[in-house]
C-alpha cells in the first residue's frame, strides 16, 4: 500500500513498519508546558522549515504524534462529511495538505530511528506501531471519504484537470482499491487486524536487527590475531573496545550484509571464520534478538492480507504497482541472468582454490576465504590491491571535490557548508545548495560514520520534500556507515565507500531536483524498481576521469593518483563480477521465494532456514562459497519497503547502464547532458509514468545489453 497522505506519514507506515500513539498519562499541567514547549505544534521558523534539531526531545514525540492524529483525523472527518459535491480542491487536494503536524513529528521521529536512536525511541516506536496503523486503516476505508474519491475519479476527463492533477486522482482512487476500500465490512476488519499485527511484528524485526548486530560484535584478545589490517582499523577496534568496557580488546562491529570487511585483510583464518559465522548467525541463533518466528509471521500476514485483496500472493499485490508489474516478470529476468552469474563465480572460485594451492594452502575454499583470495588474486592479476586506494579517497574530499564537483560539472548547481543550523549528532554536517543563478534550491545533511545508535547500510531521507502546493523545498539527507578513524586520523574509505556516496547522492539529486506541485509525486516517490534507477546512474561519476582526478589525491601529499593504478582501477571494473551478482541474485530470489508463498506454504520459524537453502537451490544459486548478501532474518529491505522488491536494483541497472551508454554518446559530463537528464527525468518525481519518463530522456525503450556488458554477462 503506497497511500500517500503526506510523504513522512507514508515513510511512517509502511518502510520504516508503522507506528501510533500511547496514551499520554502525565497530568494537564505538564500537559500545558508539553504543549508550549513542543516544537512539532508549530512549523519550524528555520531556514527552509528545517527541523529544530536543538530543542527536540524525546518527550516531544509521543504527544505530537497524539495530537497530530487527533488533528488529522478531524480534518479527513470535514473532508469526507462535506455535503457539496467533490472536487479536486476540496476532497484530494485538501487530502494533501493535511496531517502537518503528524507529517513533522513522523518524518523527524522515523528519520532518527534510523539514524540516531536510543532506547526511549524504540519504545515509543513499539508503542505507536499498532494505532498508527489503525490510524491509516479509519482513513483508508472510510466509506464516505472513498465515494468522494470515487466520484471525481469517475469524472476525471471531464473535469478539464492537467495532467499532473489527473495523475493525482488516479492515484489516490487506486491506493484506496489497493488498501481495501471495496472490501466488505467483516473482511474490512480482518485487515484491521492483519495491518496492526504487522506494525507490531516489523517493528520488533527492525528493533531486532539493530540490537543484534551490537551484541554479535566480534571480541578479539590479542593485536597479532589482527595481522592483515591497517594500523588506523586496528587502533579503532581498540577504541570501540574501550568503549565498551574491554580495555585491551580489540572490536569489530558488524555491517549489515553478510560479508564483512575485515575479511578480506585478516591473515588469520579462523578469525575470518569467525567473523562469517557470527555474521550469518545473526537473527536465527536462538536468544532475545531471534527473528525467525517473527519472519515468518509477517510473510503469513503478508500472504493472507494479500489473499483478501484477491492475489495470489503477496508478490503479485506488491509486484503490481510497480514498473515491472509480475512476479512472472521478475521471475523471468532473475532466472535468466542466474546461470551466467554462476557459471562466473565458479569460474572465480576456482581461481582462487589455484591460488589457494599455490601458497602450499591444504584446505578447501570456503566462504570466509573469498575475499581474501580474491584481494589476492586480484593483486596477481592486475598488480595491485584494493588497500592500495585508500589513500587517495579521504572522505571530505571524496564529498566536496568528487560528488558536489560531478554536481557541479553537470547541473551547474554549488554548494557551501553552514554552520548555524542544528545538527542531531556531532558528525553531521550541513549544506545550502544553490542553483546556477544563484537561487537556493536545497539544504543536504551529510551523516557519513557509523554508530551503535544508527542502523546498518546507507540511505538517503527527506525531511523536507519539494512541493508547490505547499511552497517547500527540499531538505534532504544522506546517511553512511563508515567508521570513524581515531582522533586526529584522516577519514579514509574503500572503493566500495566511495560508490556508495556517488550513489546515496544520486538519491539526493532526485530529491532536490523535484519540481512537482503535489507532496505525493515529490522527488524519490517513484515505483520501488525505478527509484534505485538515478543513483545507480550517478555512481559512473565516481570512475569518470576529471571527476577522479578532483578528488583521488593522497591525503598526505596532495598528489592525485597514479594514472596507472586508475588504469588499474578501470580494468578490474568486471573483476569478480560472478560473485556479486551471484550474491545478490541469491537474495533476490530469496525475497521473491517468501513472496509468493500462499499463507498455507508459508514455513514456520523452525523451518525458515531450510526454507531458504531449498530456494536458493531451487533457484540454482545454492553456493556454499556464496552466501545471500542478506539472509532472510536480517534482511531489513524485505521488512521494510523492498518487500518483494529486493530485484529492483537489478531491474534499475538496465535503465542505469543504458543511460551511461547515451552519456557517453553525448560527450559524458556535459551541462547540457545534465541539464537535459534534469528537465525530463529527475525533476519530474512520480508526476508521470516512471518508463515514459525514462523514454521522454533517452529517446527509446530500455536496452539490456549495455548491463550483460557491464556484469560480463554476454
Amino acid at each position: 500500500m503506497k497511500f500517500k497522505l503526506n510523504t513522512g506519514f507514508l515513510l511512517c507506515i509502511f518502510i520504516i513498519g508503522g507506528c501510533t500513539v500511547p496514551t499520554n498519562k502525565s497530568s494537564n499541567q505538564i500537559n500545558q508546558k508539553i504543549d508550549s514547549q513542543n516544537p512539532f505544534y508549530t512549523e519550524s521558523t528555520l531556514y527552509m522549515k528545517y527541523p529544530q534539531f536543538d530543542i527536540i526531545k524525546n518527550e516531544h514525540y509521543a504527544p505530537a504524534f497524539e495530537k497530530g492524529m487527533t488533528n488529522h483525523m478531524a480534518e479527513i472527518d470535514a473532508i469526507a462529511e462535506r455535503a457539496d459535491s467533490p472536487t479536486l480542491e476540496n476532497t484530494i487536494i485538501a487530502m494533501e495538505k493535511s496531517g502537518a503536524l503528524l507529517d513533522r513529528v513522523a518524518t523527524v521521529f522515523f528519520a532518527l530511528i534510523s539514524a540516531n536512536t536510543n532506547d526511549e525511541m524504540e519504545k515509543i516506536r513499539s508503542e505507536m506501531a499498532p494505532k498508527l496503523s489503525a490510524h491509516s486503516d479509519q482513513i483508508l476505508l472510510n466509506g464516505k471519504l472513498f465515494h468522494r474519491v470515487k466520484t471525481i475519479y469517475e469524472q476525471r476527463d471531464q473535469l478539464g484537470l492537467d495532467a499532473e492533477s489527473k495523475r493525482l486522482v488516479e492515484k489516490y482512487y487506486t491506493d484506496f482499491i489497493r488498501s481495501g476500500a471495496n472490501l466488505s465490512n467483516e473482511e474490512k476488519e480482518s485487515l484491521k487486524k492483519i495491518n496492526g499485527e504487522m506494525a507490531v511484528l516489523q517493528t520488533t524485526f527492525s528493533q531486532n536487527v539493530l540490537k543484534e548486530v551490537n551484541a554479535l560484535a566480534v571480541v578479539v584478545d590479542f593485536k597479532n590475531e589482527l595481522d592483515g589490517l591497517s594500523d588506523a582499523a586496528i587502533e579503532a577496534a581498540a577504541n570501540e573496545a574501550k568503549s565498551r568496557e574491554l580495555d585491551g580488546k580489540y572490536v569489530l562491529t558488524l555491517r549489515n550484509t553478510s560479508g564483512q570487511p575485515p575479511i578480506a585483510s585478516l591473515t588469520n583464518r579462523a578469525l575470518r571464520e569467525r567473523i562469517h559465522k557470527t555474521s550469518l548467525s545473526r537473527g536465527s541463533r536462538g536468544g532475545d534478538y531471534d527473528n525467525r518466528d517473527v519472519l515468518a509471521n509477517i510473510i503469513k500476514l503478508r500472504a493472507e492480507r494479500a489473499q483478501l485483496m484477491g492475489y495470489d500472493n503477496h508478490a503479485a499485490y506488491s509486484l503490481e504497482n510497480q514498473t515491472a508489474q509480475t512476479p512472472k516478470a521478475v521471475n523471468e529476468r532473475l532466472s535468466s541472468l542466474a546461470p551466467k552469474a554462476v557459471s562466473n563465480a565458479n569460474k572465480e572460485a576456482t581461481d582462487l582454490q589455484k591460488m589457494i594451492d599455490a601458497e602450499d594452502g591444504s584446505f578447501k575454499l570456503a566462504s570466509w576465504d573469498w575475499d581474501f583470495y580474491t584481494e589476492k588474486v586480484r593483486a596477481d592479476r592486475y598488480n595491485f590491491d584494493t588497500s592500495q586506494l585508500k589513500p587517495y579517497f579521504e572522505m571530505d574530499n571524496v564529498l566536496q571535490n568528487g560528488v558536489f564537483y560531478a554536481a557541479t560539472q553537470l547541473f551547474g548547481i554549488t554548494f557551501k557548508e553552514r554552520f548555524d543550523l542544528p545538527v542531531y549528532q556531532e558528525d553531521v554536517r550541513v549544506f545550502e545548495v544553490f542553483n546556477e543563478d544563484g537561487s537556493a534550491l536545497a539544504l543536504f545533511l551529510f551523516d557519513g560514520y557509523a554508530r551503535s545508535s544508527k542502523r546498518g547500510g546507507a540511505w538517503m531521507n527527506a525531511y523536507v520534500s519539494q512541493s508547490k502546493l505547499k511552497g517547500n523545498k527540499p531538505v534532504i539527507a544522506n546517511h553512511l556507515n563508515v567508521v570513524k578513524p581515531p582522533k586526529g586520523e584522516p577519514t579514509l574509505m574503500s572503493f566500495d565507500e566511495v560508490i556508495t556516496t556517488f550513489h546515496e547522492f544520486g538519491h539526493t539529486l532526485h530529491g532536490m531536483f523535484s519540481d512537482v506541485n503535489y507532496p505525493y509525486f515529490a522527488g524519490t516517490s517513484v515505483p520501488r524498481d525505478f527509484v534505485e534507477y538515478p543513483s545507480q546512474v550517478n555512481e559512473m561519476w565516481a570512475i569518470w576521469p576529471e571527476v577522479l582526478k578532483n578528488y583521488a589525491v593522497h591525503h598526505e601529499t596532495g598528489k592525485p593518483m597514479p594514472k596507472e593504478l586508475l588504469d588499474k582501477v578501470l580494468a578490474t571494473q568486471k573483476f569478480n563480477q560472478g560473485f556479486t551478482t551471484t550474491e545478490y541474485l541469491a537474495a533476490s530470489l530469496l525475497d521473491q521465494a517468501l513472496h509468493q508463498l500462499s499463507p498455507d506454504q508459508v514455513p514456520t520459524g523452525e523451518e525458515i532456514i531450510a526454507f531458504e537453502a531449498d530456494a536458493l537451490k531451487t533457484a540454482g544459486v545454492a553456493m556454499d562459497v556464496i552466501p545471500p548478501r542478506y539472509r532472510s532474518t536480517y534482511f531489513s529491505h524485505i521488512i521494510g519497503g523492498y518487500s518483494a522488491g529486493y530485484y529492483s536494483y537489478i531491474w534499475s541497472e538496465v535503465l542505469d547502464a543504458d543511460t551511461v551508454e547515451w552519456f557517453k554518446e553525448n560527450g559524458g559530463l556535459k551541462r547540457e547532458n545534465g541539464d537535459h537528464f534534469r528537465k525530463t527525468l529527475l525533476s519530474r518525481g512520480g508526476s508521470k509514468d516512471a518508463l515514459k519518463i525514462f523514454k521522454d530522456f533517452r529517446g527509446a525503450e530500455p536496452n539490456i545489453q549495455p548491463l550483460l556488458d557491464r556484469r560480463g554477462l554476454n
